[in-house]
C-alpha cells in the first residue's frame, strides 16, 4: 500500500506526539508511525519543568496535565541539591509531578481531536530521500512525504540510517530506575513529593539512591546506581535481588517489596547527534540527544525541541517562512542540548567518588545557598534561562514572553492557535495573515510599544517587524 503525507513523524513518545500536534494545529497533513502496538503505560519520566509547563499553557494543554498530575514541587535540583525557581517571572515556578505515560496519553488524545491517529505497530524500517521528498518504508506501507522527522529515541533508526555520528561523553557508571510497591511505607520515606530535599542519598563513594513517592499509596520511584561500575550488558533485565539490595541499603531490612511494577537500566553516557537536519530528514528528542537523567531535563528537552520545530516546519510547508527559517531549528536547539549536556556533566562530577570530590560537593552545596547561584542553577534545569540568538540588541530579544495580564485574558491564551502574536500599545492592523494582533495597556518592557512574539513564545522582534520571519 502506498500513502502520502506532508510530514511523517517516526515515534510516538512525548517529542513525536508534541510535534505531530503542532503540525496538525497548523493544518499540516502529518502521519505518526509507532512500532509499539499500544502505549506501555510505564511511568518513565516523572516531571514537567516550569518552561515545559509554560509551553503546554501556550497551547491550552496545561490544565489537562494538571488534572493528571500527582504532585507540585516548588523547586528543582542540581546534582540532587534543591534549587528554587523563584525570581524567574513565571506563573509556574514548580515541577509538575506527572508520569510520562500520562503526558503521552493527553498528547495523543489531543492529536485525535485534531483528526490524526497514531499508526501503531507500524515501524519505520528504512527510507530514502531526494530533492523533492522522502520515501518511507514500513513492513506494510510505503509513504511519500515532504519531510521525515525521527523522534524514535536514543537508538533511533532514522539517525542510524543517516549515518550521523552520535558522540559525546562515554560514561563508566550506570543506574536503575524502578517503580516499586511496598507492603507498607518504607521507614523514613516521605509519603508525598513536596520537596527535592533528601530525595537522593549516598552510602558510599560513587553510589546514589533516590526515592520519590508516586500517585498510589506505598508506590515509589526508586533510582539507584554507581558512577564507577556498570554491568557488561546494560540491556540485561533488572533482577529483584538488585532492587531489594538497594531498598535495604536505603531503608533497612524491614522494608518489604510487594511488587516491582517496572525497572530499567540507564547509563551515564551523554551523546549528541552531529546534525539535526540532513536534507529533508530531521531529528528531535532522544534521537538527537541522550544523557544521564540528572535534574529531570530529558522529556522536557524533547518536548521543547518539538515546539521549536513544529511551527518552523509548518511555515516552510505553507510557503510563508522566510528562507532559512527551518535551518534555525538546529542552530537554536542543538545549542540548548549542548548546554544541557554540559550541566549534566557538571552534576555527574558532583556525585563524589573520592574524598576530594566529597569536599568539593560540600563546598558547592554551601554556595547554592547564595540567591544568585540558586537563580543560575534553576535557570539551567528549568529551561527558563533559554535565550535564542538574535541580531537585535534589546535584552528582550530572543527571550521567553512572560505571561502577563491583558485587558480580558492572559498573554498565553493568544497562542492557542499556534500563530505569531504582535503585542502593541496602540491600534495596529495585522501585518501578515499568520499574525494575531493584541493590544495591551503596557508591555512587560516599559521602553517597548510593539513586540512580535513567535508561536513558541519567544520574542522575535522588539520593533514588531515580521522581516526575517515571514514572507
Amino acid at each position: 500500500m502506498e500513502l502520502t503525507a506532508e510530514v511523517v513523524v517516526a515515534g510516538a513518545g512525548p517529542a513525536g506526539l508534541m510535534l505531530a500536534n503542532e503540525l496538525a494545529l497548523a493544518g499540516v497533513d502529518v502521519r505518526v508511525l509507532e512500532r509499539m502496538h499500544e502505549r506501555t503505560g510505564l511511568s518513565k519520566a516523572l516531571n514537567l519543568q516550569p518552561r515545559t509547563a509554560e509551553i503546554l499553557d501556550l497551547r491550552g494543554l496545561l490544565t489537562r496535565a494538571e488534572q493528571r498530575s500527582f504532585a507540585t514541587v516548588p523547586e528543582g535540583h542540581f546534582a540532587a541539591i534543591p534549587v528554587s525557581y523563584e525570581g524567574w517571572n513565571t506563573r509556574h515556578p514548580y515541577q509538575l509531578g506527572i508520569p510520562q505515560a500520562q503526558i503521552e496519553q493527553l498528547l495523543e488524545e489531543r492529536l485525535a481531536e485534531q483528526g490524526v491517529k497514531v499508526s501503531r505497530g507500524d515501524e519505520l524500517t528504512t527510507f530514502t530521500q531526494d530533492a523533492d521528498g522522502v520515501t518511507i518504508t514500513t513492513p506494510t506501507t510505503r509513504i511519500r512525504a515532504a519531510y521525515l522527522v525521527g523522534c524514535d529515541g536514543g537508538r533511533s533508526t532514522v539517525r542510524k540510517t543517516l549515518n550521523l555520528p552520535f558522540e559525546g561523553i562515554e560514561g563508566q557508571g550506570h543506574g536503575v530506575a524502578a517503580d516499586v510497591l511496598f507492603k507498607s511505607p518504607p521507614p523514613g520515606a516521605p509519603t508525598e513529593w513536596r520537596s527535592m530535599g533528601n530525595m537522593v542519598t549516598s552510602q558510599s563513594p560513587g553510589k546514589f539512591i533516590g526515592v520519590i513517592p508516586l500517585h498510589q499509596k506505598n508506590l515509589y520511584r526508586l533510582t539507584f546506581g554507581d558512577r564507577l561500575t556498570r554491568p557488561q550488558n546494560l540491556r540485561a533485565e533488572v533482577t529483584r535481588q538488585e532492587v531489594e539490595a538497594a531498598v535495604q541499603e536505603r531503608f533497612g531490612k524491614e522494608a518489604e517489596i510487594a511488587e516491582i511494577r517496572w525497572a530499567s537500566r540507564f547509563s551515564d553516557d551523554s551523546r549528541l547527534a552531529a546534525s539535526y537536519k540532513v536534507g529533508r530528514v530531521l531529528l528531535a528528542g532522544d534521537a538527537a540527544h541522550t544523557h544521564f537523567p540528572a535534574g529531570g531535563q530529558g522529556l522536557n528537552l524533547g518536548v521543547q525541541d518539538a515546539m521549536n520545530l513544529g511551527w518552523k516546519l509548518a511555515a516552510t510547508l505553507k510557503n510563508h517562512a522566510h528562507p532559512g527559517l527551518l535551518d534555525t531549528y538546529e542552530q537554536e536547539r542543538r545549542k540548548v542540548a549542548e548546554e544541557v549536556l554540559q550541566n549534566i556533566a557538571a552534576q555527574n562530577a558532583l556525585i563524589p567518588t573520592t574524598p576530594n570530590q566529597l569536599a568539593l560537593r560540600s563546598l558547592f552545596r554551601a554556595l547554592t545557598q547564595l540567591p544568585e547561584v540558586q537563580h543560575h542553577l534553576s535557570g539551567l534545569v528549568s529551561g527558563l534561562n533559554i535565550k535564542y540568538p538574535t541580531h537585535e540588541t534589546h535584552p528582550a530579544a530572543g527571550t521567553r514572553l512572560p505571561d502577563f495580564n491583558l485587558k480580558q485574558a492572559r498573554a498565553s491564551t493568544l497562542f492557542h492557535k499556534g500563530k505569531f502574536v504582535l503585542l502593541t500599545t496602540t491600534p495596529t492592523p495585522p501585518p501578515h495573515p499568520e499574525v494575531v494582533v493584541a493590544e495591551a495597556p503596557e508591555l512587560p518592557w516599559p521602553d517597548l510599544t510593539r513586540v512580535l512574539v513567535r508561536p513558541d513564545g519567544y520574542v522575535a522582534s522588539t520593533s514588531g517587524s515580521t522581516e526575517g520571519w515571514l514572507t
